[in-house]
């Protein structure tokens, strides 16, 4: 098929504005795939969710005897329930929404020529070479060891050989770092590779860690005011009973979050905060009434991700209650005068926009820093920070208690 330039760009950078609507589809893999010179995430690893019903078993409605079936749904069919005040607030905000997502749906619904593209160019039968071989490190549960003081990883770095006239050829430094409670950067030309507990991990170059749990999170504080950060993105393990009932990860109470430094961590000429948050509406309250103004973020504007099917399709019902096909994300300015209009060398956020992809494993975030560079303020390149991570990025500092879940070798696959 002929490419468009719109195309291009898309296979080199992983982002496609559609026309007419300000929406984005985003393809993480090939975002992240840009962090990589020696490695590649690989499709099937980071799309590891299954979008198939679950096959249909002996004795189940489809199997039924047709008047067992319709009696058995009369007598399950659910009572209608009145929504109370929140549920109310909630399905508002969902109406106001609604118009919005929908146009972004079907923009790219219509880009046929996209849509073709990503079904020949995705590879859904690549599997990862070490997949299912060991267990992943639980870094949550080695965290809270009375080991964890000891334990080290031991990170291999390339690095230009100096002697002779070797043209491409590299020596290897080993090098090793207390994995908990330190700070770790990884200063070297092309990704690093870690080894902790005979696991591999693949480090992005320029990458920097800190993998502690809250109680240590102001040890990210830099000594100076001007070291801050202009991209500041907080994904946290908010309070949620389904999270909970699954065991997915630990929570945080929501209060906690009021302590975090976020002012601290803004760099002084100004930062963009990024705000994962879920349809809750008890917790869009807490957030818009308690935590931002904490923090110091005035005015926060909505994006929305849209978690659409390989082919396109919603990953569910737009307008099932209780299981949005949708997260909200709130942008908002720290150490801006937004009235002011001032600094010219970023744009200021206008309105809602929705980005589009698919989603990988569960809370997994697609990266957003190239769909946000034009809103980031202060200087270039950005100095960048994501609280709660779970995997790195070139050029970032990644904070949380598993920052190295997403980077193990099971995900990658050598180029």
């Amino acid at each position: 098929m002929e490419i468009c330039d719109e195309l291009r760009s898309f296979e080199a950078t992983g982002v496609y504005r559609l026309d007419g609507t300000g929406a984005t589809f985003l393809d993480p893999v090939r975002i992240l795939n840009g962090s990589y010179q020696r490695f590649r995430v690989v499709p099937s690893a980071y799309y590891s969710r299954s979008f198939e019903p679950p096959p249909r078993q002996v004795g189940d409605l489809e199997t039924e005897q047709p008047e067992k079936r319709r009696k058995r749904q009369r007598n399950q069919k659910p009572k209608p329930r009145e929504l109370n005040a929140m549920e109310r607030i909630a399905e508002a905000r969902h109406q106001e929404a609604r118009p919005l997502l929908l146009s972004a749906h079907e923009s790219l619904i219509k880009d046929k020529q996209l849509l073709e593209y990503l079904s020949k160019t995705t590879d859904g039968k690549e599997h990862t070479p070490d997949a299912g071989s060991v267990s992943e490190n639980n870094f949550v549960e080695l965290g809270t060891s009375w080991r964890a003081p000891f334990y080290d990883i031991t990170i291999c770095f390339r690095k230009p050989h100096v002697l002779g006239n070797w043209e491409g050829s590299f020596d290897v430094q080993k090098t090793s770092f207390p994995l908990f409670n330190s700070i770790i950067n990884v200063e070297a030309i092309d990704e690093a590779e870690g080894e902790f507990q005979n696991r591999r991990y693949i480090l992005p170059r320029e990458s920097c860690f800190l993998m502690t749990d809250y109680k240590h999170v102001r040890d990210l504080i830099p000594g100076r005011s001007n070291q801050g950060y202009n991209l500041i993105v907080v994904d946290p393990p908010w309070e949620n009973g389904c999270v909970r009932q699954k065991q997915a990860y630990p929570t945080l109470p929501n209060r906690y979050l009021l302590y975090l430094p976020v002012q601290e961590l803004a760099h002084t000429s100004g930062a963009l905060l990024v705000l994962w948050i879920t349809n809750r509406e008890k917790l869009r309250v807490f957030v818009e009434q308690e935590l931002l103004p904490t923090w110091g973020v005035k005015d926060p504007t909505v994006f929305y991700w849209l978690k659409v099917k390989p082919d396109g399709s919603l990953i569910g019902d737009l307008d099932l209650f209780h299981h949005r096909p949708y997260e909200c994300l709130l942008l908002g300015y720290i150490n801006v005068n937004t009235d002011a209009k001032q600094g010219s060398n970023f744009k200021l956020l206008e309105g809602s926009q929705v980005i589009m992809s698919v989603p990988g494993a569960h809370s997994r975030k697609p990266p957003l820093e190239k769909l946000l560079s034009e809103y980031i303020p202060g200087p270039k390149p950005p100095r960048c920070i994501e609280l709660f991570a779970r995997e790195l990025f070139p050029g970032w500092t990644s904070w949380g208690n598993e920052p190295l879940h997403f980077q193990d070798s099971i995900y990658f696959a050598e180029k």
